[in-house]
């Protein structure tokens, strides 16, 4: 069927921000991990998360619905998604929540405000800092923005596959109907490391999203990031693996180790601990 006006396609109907939201972020899983790793390493709760690089904002809203006591900002430098985020999550929220989230902005170089207990880059976000001198600058702006018993957490993803130009599949069963997710690893250049990736929507009408989001990064490898955090003067970092399920899944849980496997894909939090 050619599309007409009165009959247009899913993919001119969709919201891209909605399907990374779908397809790419689990908040409550997130707050979950950092809400009982902070415990562990702390014996206290945390209050105070600020997510540098928020995008639409899914874990500030997720963190100051989970306790009334619980304070996040967030920051990006995008004036449209962070729209999108106040248009849709901070919507969301009832009042006494929305006064608890203050976004702002921003370039994660230059943003200043109140110290906090926790600061969260996630989803990779941080590789757009492509430079070593650059990183190390926002690793240290990071932890001069910690409690002195501040946690910084981050993820990293690695694997033989992670240096191959690949595209990747997924079925998602959206809240409007299922639709497949693509993960297009476009560009790796050995030599410097540059890292560019597509996101693609595609849906069971045939119509497709392309491109919906691009980033151009930096393969960061965990040695490189954990010998930055330890410059930049954080202290214990700990890195966590996640596990895999009987049937060669990953499981979701994410565990403390020493020592990661050789696998084709993996994927890894890891937490920096402020030295006073």
């Amino acid at each position: 069927m050619i599309p007409t006006p009165a009959h247009p396609t899913l993919a001119s109907l969709a919201d891209r921000h909605r399907l990374y939201e779908q397809s790419v972020q689990s908040p409550e899983a997130e707050v979950d991990f950092i809400d009982r790793t902070y415990r562990e390493l702390r014996c206290k709760t945390a209050r105070r998360l600020r997510e540098d690089f928020c995008g639409t904002a899914a874990l500030c809203r997720e963190w100051v619905r989970r306790r009334k006591t619980n304070r996040a900002t967030g920051v990006d430098i995008d004036p449209e998604v962070l729209a999108w985020g106040r248009a849709h999550n901070l919507a969301r929220l009832d009042a006494g929540q929305a006064k608890r989230l203050v976004l702002h902005q921003n370039d994660v170089l230059g943003v200043e405000g109140e110290v906090q207990d926790v600061i969260c880059a996630l989803n990779f976000s941080y590789w757009l800092l492509k430079e070593r001198g650059t990183m190390l600058r926002y690793f240290r702006r990071v932890r001069e923005a910690l409690q002195p018993d501040g946690i910084f957490f981050l993820d990293a993803y690695g694997g033989y596959d992670s240096y191959r130009v690949i595209l990747e599949e997924r079925v998602i069963q959206g809240d409007t109907g299922p639709f497949t997710y693509l993960w297009d690893q476009a560009e790796y250049d050995p030599i410097s490391g540059r890292l560019l990736c597509h996101i693609h929507f595609a849906f069971s009408d045939g119509s497709r999203l392309e491109r919906a989001f691009t980033y151009d990064w930096r393969l960061w490898s965990l040695p490189e990031i954990r010998e930055l955090l330890a410059e930049a003067g954080f202290g214990r970092v700990i890195c966590y693996w996640q596990g895999w399920d009987d049937q060669g899944q990953p499981d979701g849980r994410f565990v403390p180790v020493e020592e990661g496997e050789p696998e084709a894909g993996w994927i890894a939090y890891l937490t920096a601990e402020r030295s006073s």
